[in-house]
């Protein structure tokens, strides 16, 4: 492993092959465990969707992800910048797997022909009723199906439109997101474009993220639910944020193969406050 300044800190756009799009992720790879309210406190300076933490165990990388607001459970974009910065910056060669410990238990991250493919856990949905509140958040618009994840505490909403121009235009009423039982909303669409399977946004206003540009762990659920409509397991998807995204995704028994590519756009120093250890 190469040696590492813990105060360092690096700004990735996930799920891009070039600076400016995609989904930026901060990431701090840390020599031990540190302090989640000083972490709460770094990501919401950073103020991105998500920023990682990670240290080295004997079986990999522990890893946490925050968002301004809040930790979460499963972050697709924010691993996948993860795995880009341990290979990137000499903590890991090329070649090697990147293990991840998380909240969602063990994460492999590989790097291939400059995409990297995460092993994500399924996150199944089941259908629910389109209830008034569901209709208002969706401004009135009328869903093919409404779907919640299954087995999860905080999971999301997952809803199916008529069209791409709907997911598209989309503009969620996200006061009233905030109070639903769910984390976030994931709306999508089969594709326009013949050569994408299905489209796709997720907002998250309850924790923090009125609209994540690219979501990798949305795709937990979004891969089962497009497999029984589709007919097919693998897919590719595209997250029409206005930054916007590309997704290589593929179902494997009760595991989601998420593929995308990253670049470092910024790498920093923080002055202000060493990181606490626990």
């Amino acid at each position: 492993m190469s040696d590492f300044d813990p105060r360092t800190i690096l700004q990735v756009d996930a799920f891009s092959d070039r600076p400016f799009a995609g989904n930026p992720a901060a990431v701090c790879v840390l020599p031990q465990a540190a302090d989640p309210a000083w972490m709460q406190a770094v990501a919401a300076e950073m103020n991105l969707s998500e920023t990682a933490f990670l240290h080295p165990i004997e079986a990999g990388y522990h890893l946490r992800w925050f968002t301004p607001t809040a930790e979460v459970p499963l972050c697709g974009h924010a691993t996948l910048a993860s795995a880009h910065v341990l290979w990137s910056e000499g903590h890991l060669p090329p070649d090697q797997t990147a293990q991840f410990h998380t909240l969602s238990g063990v994460l492999t991250a590989t790097l291939a022909d400059g995409w990297i493919t995460l092993n994500f856990p399924v996150q199944p949905v089941a259908a629910i009723a389109a209830t008034p509140e569901i209709l208002k958040i969706l401004r009135g618009l009328q869903p093919v199906q409404v779907m919640q994840t299954v087995g999860a505490a905080e999971g999301n909403l997952l809803v199916e439109l008529e069209s791409e121009d709907y997911v598209r235009s989309l503009q969620p009423d996200f006061g009233l997101l905030k109070t639903l039982p769910a984390m976030g909303l994931i709306v999508t669409s089969r594709a326009d474009n013949p050569d994408v399977d299905f489209v796709s946004r997720y907002f998250a206003p309850a924790v923090g993220i009125d609209e994540d540009p690219v979501t990798g762990s949305a795709h937990c659920s979004l891969v089962p639910y497009w497999q029984k409509q589709l007919g097919k397991g693998a897919f590719l998807a595209h997250q029409v944020s206005a930054r916007g995204g590309v997704l290589k995704v593929e179902a494997a028994g009760d595991r989601v193969l998420i593929r995308g590519q990253a670049v470092t756009v910024m790498r920093g120093t923080l002055l202000s406050s060493s990181p606490k250890t626990i």
